[in-house]
């Protein structure tokens, strides 16, 4: 495999947590990174492509080309905590690139510093409850009982696959604290709701106070972004159903 990694700058960090945005399960990892991207103006720092990802480019409407890629954004806080996004228009095709893949991004977290990691995604369940609920799982005690205190249900059970499983299992190892939460959602593409909901607990959990409202505009920012790959250039085409968007899950 081959991963190659472009570092655009390295930022000088003060305690930094990851938090992860790649597409998944109802977009609801994407829509909330990209609309914390937005909100705070993160800078980005590291762009990365990898043999694991789609094997093509896209022709945009303009000329330009699109390809498969993730990228690193960083916001420095006041006081303790700096924020370093993941976000991207795929996730790793194969078990052996999404464990490379994951492995240098978290290199390049610890370099800067960095001991804590969460990922956020949607869990697809038949009905939504009301309120919604936001999911949990954690590597200690103390980060669980966090994101219980503001909210979150602990998962009893069952895989978290992909970036948002992998990233803090991998991060585990490395003694780093991590942890995941999701939302609920019967899976629609985009899912908004529940990505407002997953964005309440993390601003909670780590301390920050960003509006949310405009989640529906990053909704279609995101996927107009995801369409540019997939030949696709329109929102309005609708929303997409799992199969649609399973090349990338």
């Amino acid at each position: 495999m081959v991963c190659h990694v472009r570092l655009i700058e390295k930022p000088t960090l003060n305690n930094p947590i990851l938090i992860e945005g790649l597409p998944g399960i109802g977009f609801v990892a994407s829509i909330v990174t990209l609309h914390l991207i937005r909100e705070l103006n993160a800078k980005p720092f590291v762009e990365i492509k990898s043999s694991a990802f789609q094997d093509f480019s896209t022709s945009t409407e303009d000329g330009g080309i699109a390809s498969s890629e993730n990228k690193l954004y960083y916001f420095k806080r006041r006081g303790d905590g700096d924020l370093v996004f993941l976000y991207g228009n795929t996730q790793a095709l194969t078990p052996f690139g999404q464990y490379e893949l994951y492995g240098h991004i978290l290199d390049i977290f610890q370099d800067l510093g960095g001991d804590t990691v969460i990922t956020l995604g949607g869990m697809r369940v038949e009905t939504v409850s009301s309120p919604l609920k936001v999911y949990c799982a954690a590597t200690d005690k103390e980060t669980l009982n966090r994101a219980i205190k503001y909210g979150a249900t602990v998962i009893k059970g069952g895989h978290i696959f992909g970036a948002a499983g992998l990233l803090i299992g991998l991060g585990k190892i490395r003694g780093m604290r991590g942890l995941c939460l999701l939302g609920e959602t019967t899976g629609q593409y985009p899912d908004s709701e529940a990505a407002l909901a997953v964005m309440e607990v993390l601003q909670n959990v780590i301390d920050l106070d960003v509006k949310t409202s405009g989640l529906d505009l990053r909704a279609k920012e995101n996927l107009d972004y995801l369409y540019e790959l997939m030949g696709e250039t329109r929102y309005e085409k609708g929303e997409k159903d799992e199969v649609s968007f399973r090349w990338f899950i």
